[in-house]
């Protein structure tokens, strides 16, 4: 297949090329484009053959479920059960955005775009291109990440080409995506909303709309044993191919920890690289200091965290280490896809 790659610009949008990009996707194909979170691989979520080209493509596990993303938020009742007060209260304060919402569904979807679930993910985007598209669409549109399964997802549109240039129809360049991290998921289809993967709406953004908001045992312990309801749960995600490794503990017993680690992987021959703050960046001994931003902006780190991953295949990193971030706020989001890459390898101090 040979992929058409397109650049638009988010501010002044080529409606000409947009509905191109909408009859290909009522037409069953593929196309990969910005949202503000990460790239996206987006599908007629109606159409069960071009569902099963996303997971083709990406080599995804068909119980790994996909999110629907809609133009607007009346199109909700579409495709759920039932919408509640606290449901509604959500939308109306963070849509469009980078929250995901996980409802019981109704008949009109396939239970192949939920993996099976009686529940399916929904987003409105606030991204100018993602919005043309799924408007001049007239469908909902399914669309994960637009990356290979379990490598890290893309930020700019040439990782996307690195992962899928000849498995999808068209890609969109549209500039570095403006968050940097995938959508804040939050399960509303019991009582209590549930909190499934952190993002950039975080766990303190939505107590303060709506009250108590319960942690997935997931989060915090063994992931292996459970049918995901949300992207990003049970798999390892967001890997690069080297090993990395993230250390906990007091900032000088870390860096430490990490130089010393370091010194016995290049003695061994080993290609190695840290991720520092930009604080930090002078207290390693390392050839390759990969500088993730200041310790102080939680929000730059998240942004820059796949582009650091990306890069260490690039250069082909075999050995990664990094002292862990903050959790507060968005960092709670940052360190959640960080053990992820890792696979949950940690050095405690």
């Amino acid at each position: 297949m040979t992929t058409k790659i397109v650049k638009i610009d988010g501010e002044h949008i080529n409606l000409h090329v947009i509905e191109e990009v909408a009859t290909l996707l009522k037409q069953g194909g593929l196309v990969a484009f910005p949202t503000e979170t990460v790239y996206g691989i987006g599908a007629n979520a109606l159409n069960e053959n071009s569902i099963k080209r996303i997971y083709e493509a990406k080599g995804r596990p068909s119980d790994n479920p996909l999110i629907v993303h809609i133009a607007q938020l009346s199109d909700v009742y579409k495709y759920v059960s039932e919408v509640s007060d606290i449901s509604l209260k959500l939308m109306n304060k963070f849509w469009p955005g980078p929250l995901t919402l996980i409802f019981n569904k109704n008949a009109t979807l396939s239970s192949v775009i939920t993996g099976g679930l009686e529940t399916v993910a929904i987003r409105l985007p606030s991204n100018n291109i993602a919005k043309a598209i799924i408007k001049a669409s007239g469908l909902p549109i399914a669309a994960p990440s637009a990356n290979r399964s379990g490598k890290p997802s893309p930020t700019r549109a040439k990782h996307v080409i690195e992962d899928l240039d000849g498995l999808v129809d068209m890609i969109i360049d549209g500039g570095k995506a403006q968050i940097g991290l995938e959508s804040t998921v939050l399960d509303v289809s019991s009582s209590i909303p549930v909190l499934l993967r952190p993002g950039s709406v975080t766990i303190e953004m939505l107590e303060k709309e709506i009250g108590q908001v319960l942690i997935d045992p997931t989060l915090i312990g063994e992931h292996e044993k459970i049918t995901p309801k949300s992207p990003g749960m049970k798999y390892k995600h967001y890997a690069p191919k080297g090993m990395l490794a993230v250390v906990y503990g007091e900032d000088y017993l870390a860096i430490k920890e990490i130089n010393q680690l370091v010194k016995e992987k290049e003695v061994a021959g080993y290609s190695v690289a840290v991720i520092s703050t930009d604080e930090d960046k002078e207290m390693y001994q390392c050839e390759n200091i990969m500088v993730i931003g200041s310790k102080n902006n939680g929000i730059e780190i998240a942004a820059n965290l796949f582009k650091i991953l990306r890069k260490m295949d690039e250069k082909g990193i075999e050995y990664i280490y990094t002292k862990a971030f903050s959790e507060e706020n968005i960092g709670m989001a940052t360190m959640n896809r960080l053990l992820k890459a890792a696979g949950n390898k940690k050095i405690c101090l």
